[in-house]
């Protein structure tokens, strides 16, 4: 090998380390390991998925010839070096038909070698020579076989990195299909009128790029209805970025929203991209707008306007385009009067308004949520329920909600979790909707009232059963119809009300 072979080495090791594993950087390997051997020329070729052989890198080509090289590239004489993984060395090109692609004026000898990772052969290096030069051909071989180790090493990584770059797209594409058909806004529970309202306007609005502003009470959706519009937009396929304004210190805010620069504050040592870089392109959604400091209201507001702003202790503006959706449960019209919300900024985000009703006034949704949120909890918690009782229901439907859906999804949970047979009865539901003062259900818990009021509810359960025949639901309680029928007049159990009830 040259004297010299070891800097040859080491100067194509820095050149891979110095590329990023493309087409050019095999190229520079190529041209600088042919100018330090003293090659006409060299390629690389490299197996394709039905194992031919394809150029993956050139050097001393021209645009002709190179295109002669892809039509011979799966001659014979290199398949002959990918199959049995060993060199080999034609001393006259000019004496091989298959070669005509590497004639040149002078006398040229090829020497090709495989390009193994291991056992495994990814494809074949050749450099042309002058016929005649100083160094042996055997010389030759030993020095080209160490730089295809270096290529298979590059390529193999290589290999690998786009692997795992296809697998991170196909994951990120099948996550994002999952989102949307999760957030679609036919999946939304709740058929009740004031929700196919919500329907009707989330339809309207999704495709287009508007402002909008989700209000309503807490725990009624607004964030799955911010989901549902960017999945059903057209730029369901970017970011969809999510800030809680109100969980965020007002010291730190305008440097999540964005950005700031190194050296902005204290603890700034390196800079960093805010929310409004991160959802370029696509979504924003600033929940809890109300709360949102007068200071960054400002920076909001011009951003809103000139579409662009700067980081925290910057100097270049930096273009935004990006969707805003907001939400808030506040009073926007008295927090323009206490001096809290800046009013030109509330008309900048007033441009598409969705109200979201609160449970109360979604009654016929109670049911409907409380069954998909049973059917959730079962699955989360290896849990068998069959159904909910009807005194359960009753409590449900005559509860108010002041926590809304949130409230509700967490009643249904809790009693999943402590409910120990096939059946959610009222005792298993929070205490919360099972007192006077928040239910008007019960109007005193003495013994004898918690008493009755269980064996009501038993009653009631095998009534549902046994479809209203009061003899099966005597036999179901161990009992006699005498003493059902008694109790049932006792209660003023309407029997009528489940003959046509359906487990």
């Amino acid at each position: 090998m040259p004297q010299d072979a070891l800097k040859i080495l080491a100067n194509i090791t820095d050149t891979f380390a110095r590329g990023d594993g493309s087409s050019a950087n095999l190229n520079e390997v190529l041209r600088l390991a042919a100018s330090e051997i003293g090659a006409v020329r060299s390629f690389l070729l490299l197996t394709s998925v039905d194992n031919s052989l394809r150029p993956a890198a050139s050097y001393g080509f021209s645009s002709s010839e190179f295109r002669r090289l892809e039509t011979d590239a799966d001659s014979e004489t290199f398949q002959k070096t990918l199959r049995s993984g060993d060199p080999s060395f034609i001393a006259r090109v000019s004496e091989e038909d298959s070669f005509s692609f590497l004639a040149v004026d002078a006398e040229t000898s090829l020497i090709t070698v495989p390009v193994k990772f291991g056992k495994k052969v990814l494809g074949v290096f050749a450099m042309e020579f002058r016929y005649k030069t100083s160094i042996s051909p055997a010389e030759k071989i030993k020095l080209l076989t160490l730089i295809a180790s270096l290529i298979a090493q590059n390529v193999r990584v290589e290999h690998i990195l786009a692997s795992e770059r296809q697998k991170l797209i196909d994951e990120n594409s099948h996550l994002r299909q999952e989102l949307k058909e999760r957030y679609d806004f036919s999946h939304i529970i709740g058929n009740s009128n004031p929700m196919k309202h919500v329907y009707d306007q989330v339809t309207q609005v999704a495709r287009s790029n508007a402002t909008v502003l989700l209000r309503g009470e807490s725990g009624t959706g607004k964030e799955m209805i911010a989901n549902a519009i960017h999945y059903n937009s057209l730029r369901s396929k970017r970011p969809f970025v999510k800030v809680n304004c109100a969980a965020l210190p007002d010291t730190l805010i305008e440097s999540e929203l964005f950005g700031h620069e190194k050296g902005a504050f204290t603890g700034a040592d390196r800079a960093k991209k805010g929310r409004f870089e991160m959802a370029d392109g696509g979504t924003l959604f600033l929940d809890e707008i109300g709360d949102l400091p007068l200071q960054t209201q400002i920076k909001l507001l011009r951003v809103l306007q000139e579409r662009e702003f700067e980081r925290l202790g910057g100097t270049n503006s930096i273009r935004s385009n990006i969707r805003l959706i907001t939400a808030t449960n506040k009073n926007l019209e008295e927090a323009i009067s206490l001096g809290t919300l800046r009013e030109d900024l509330y008309y900048r985000l007033n441009v598409f308004t969705i109200f979201l009703p609160p449970l109360r006034q979604r009654k016929s949704d109670i049911l409907l949520l409380a069954e998909y949120f049973l059917e959730k909890f079962e699955r989360e918690h290896n849990k068998r329920i069959r159904r909910i009782s009807t005194p359960a229901i009753d409590m449900l439907m005559s509860y108010h909600f002041p926590g809304n859906v949130r409230e509700l999804e967490n009643a249904i949970e809790r009693a999943v979790l402590v409910c120990d047979a096939k059946v959610i009865h009222g005792h298993h539901l929070p205490p919360t909707l099972q007192t006077a003062e928040n239910s008007g259900t019960v109007t005193d818990m003495s013994l004898k009232t918690a008493v009755e009021a269980f064996e009501r509810d038993m009653i009631q359960d095998a009534l549902k059963s046994s479809r209203g025949n009061i003899a099966k639901a005597a036999k179901h309680l161990d009992s006699s119809e005498r003493i059902i029928a008694y109790k049932i007049k006792k209660y003023g159990i309407d029997t009528m009300r489940f003959r046509d009830e359906r487990d």
